[in-house]
């Protein structure tokens, strides 16, 4: 088997005593390959919260490692956290990307970006039985409930990228361009496209997301 995606990256910090740590925790005694990539899903997803409002400028943004630390991430640091945590159970995984328009965000956040296109959305591949299935880590179920939104499951089988409708029918993402998986977060690359299109984020945004989500 190719050994590439189970060595740590810069951002995937597979080899780190806490992503080490709390993978382990997360899967316990299980030894069923499919159902500790499952345990890792849920762990990452309802454990670290998704925040959006991250200064887009940082590095530390970008990492699993720091997503862990803080308690919080976003798409991109919770993918990466999440391939970090396989890796470090020996489950080949890496990160991949894809630009889709977001139907359901703050106000402040559509204000601060200035479109609705969510350029370099990233998910999570694991290779498991032999086929490579994607999973988004992202969206913690408290946040999903606020914004009434179903939360994103995985069964270890099939894909399970994004919910096209929200709860009630409204349109939730739109899956614009695929741009494939890379062995770890090309952050200087995802960065050139955020410069160019979100200047208003590279700082950050001030404010709780979670608490916009609810006011909203």
């Amino acid at each position: 088997m190719d050994e590439t995606y189970l060595k740590p990256g810069r951002l995937i910090e597979s080899e780190d005593p806490t992503v080490a740590a709390f993978a382990k925790k997360a899967v316990g005694d299980e030894s069923d390959e499919t159902q500790k990539a499952l345990k890792l899903f849920y762990a990452v997803r309802d454990d670290v919260r998704y925040d959006a409002y991250l200064p887009l400028g940082d590095i530390k943004s970008y990492s699993g490692k720091e997503a862990l630390a803080m308690g919080k991430g976003w798409c991109v640091s919770k993918a990466a956290l999440l391939a970090a945590c396989a890796r470090a159970e020996g489950i080949p995984a890496r990160p991949g990307y894809a630009d889709v328009r977001n139907h359901m965000a703050t106000e402040k956040l559509m204000e601060a970006m200035g479109t609705d296109v969510f350029f370099w959305h990233s998910y999570c591949e694991l290779l498991l039985d032999g086929k490579w299935v994607k999973c988004t880590p992202a969206f913690n179920k408290s946040l999903c409930d606020k914004f009434g939104l179903k939360t994103l499951d995985f069964d270890g089988e099939t894909d399970s990228l994004f919910h096209a409708y929200d709860k009630v029918g409204n349109k939730h993402m739109e899956y614009i361009h695929d741009r494939g998986p890379f062995t770890d977060v090309p952050f200087e690359d995802i960065l050139a496209t955020f410069r160019a299109e979100y200047p208003n984020m590279q700082d950050g945004i001030d404010g709780d997301f979670h608490a916009d989500a609810v006011e909203e």
